[in-house]
């Protein structure tokens, strides 16, 4: 069970340097505006306001989309919940789900990778993530390329908001050619990303450069072999898809 605030709370206490920097710029412009005389005030506004509505509309989103949506409660997950199956869920090193999944498929078997690699995920984001959630436990460390299931022998793998981490186009490519290797004749991944589109850019500005574009998504799922069965919007602002092998019969 999440916490009340638990999503908005992490992204604040993890990217806390940028809010820091951000939070000091606009009390400076602040301390300007009021100062200022009252010719200049008004230019100063026209600056003040633009600053500081970016972060209060991520805030807003972030806690929508983490703390009252449906994101992390999965309703709109279409898994059964008494499934008995094999199920990964593969992650780049900030683990927010294997609990919860383990809780709402309880009788599932539940396999945990993380990809994380600190030479190239450097971001301070994440290491604060890490340090603030101890890794669930069995999980295993993994390369992208070469996860340690057996040849279709998964019914469920899940990419919960983690494939962006993967930079490269190829390596994308590759990770989710392997994902295939895995599954079961009529087994399905689910990938969840928020998307490089006009709803993220409202939300996060410059931001949303740190994701892909759903036409990427697309590619990289035709050129791993896969298709898509389902997408659907989780809210405004996150996408999901389900995928299965390309030809294979629903």
């Amino acid at each position: 069970m999440r916490r009340p605030l638990e999503g908005v709370w992490n992204v604040v206490r993890f990217n806390w340097h940028f809010y820091v920097g951000a939070g000091s710029g606009l009390l400076a412009l602040a301390a300007a505006t009021y100062f200022s005389p009252a010719t200049w005030q008004l230019y100063l506004l026209a600056l003040l306001v633009p600053g500081i509505l970016p972060v209060i509309v991520s805030l807003l989103v972030s806690y929508y989309v983490y703390d009252v949506s449906d994101l992390y409660r999965f309703g709109w997950l279409t898994i059964d919940p008494g499934t008995q199956g094999r199920m990964a869920n593969i992650h780049a090193g900030f683990d927010e789900t294997s609990t919860l999944l383990r809780q709402r498929f309880a009788q599932a078997e539940l396999h945990v990778f993380d990809f994380y690699d600190p030479d190239l995920h450097r971001e301070v984001s994440i290491k604060r993530a890490r340090a603030a959630y101890p890794p669930f436990p069995g999980t295993i460390t993994v390369q992208p390329q070469a996860l340690p299931l057996p040849g279709a022998s998964t019914d469920y793998a899940l990419v919960l908001l983690s494939a962006h981490e993967i930079r490269q186009q190829r390596e994308r490519v590759a990770f989710f050619k392997e994902i295939r290797r895995t599954l079961l004749p009529q087994g399905r991944i689910i990938v969840v990303e928020h998307l490089r589109d006009p709803a993220n850019f409202l939300a996060y500005t410059i931001g949303f450069f740190h994701f892909y574009s759903r036409a990427t998504w697309l590619q990289v799922f035709r050129a791993a072999g896969l298709e898509v069965v389902q997408e659907q919007k989780i809210t405004p602002f996150v996408s999901a898809f389900t995928l299965q092998v390309h030809g294979n019969s629903s």
